[in-house]
């Protein structure tokens, strides 16, 4: 099992994590990979 922290931060960062994070789940879906995915706060949205 692996953990992978998500960090949008601003701009358009957060529309391509958005992107990032359906190819990971797909990624872990197909491979079943058990990963744990988690958000985190970075830039002026923190």
């Amino acid at each position: 099992m692996a953990t992978i922290l998500t960090l949008a931060g601003d701009g358009i960062g957060p529309e391509i994590m958005t992107q990032a994070i359906d190819v990971l789940n797909a990624v872990n879906k197909k491979f079943a990979l058990d990963l744990t995915l988690e958000s985190g706060l970075i830039g002026g949205g923190h």
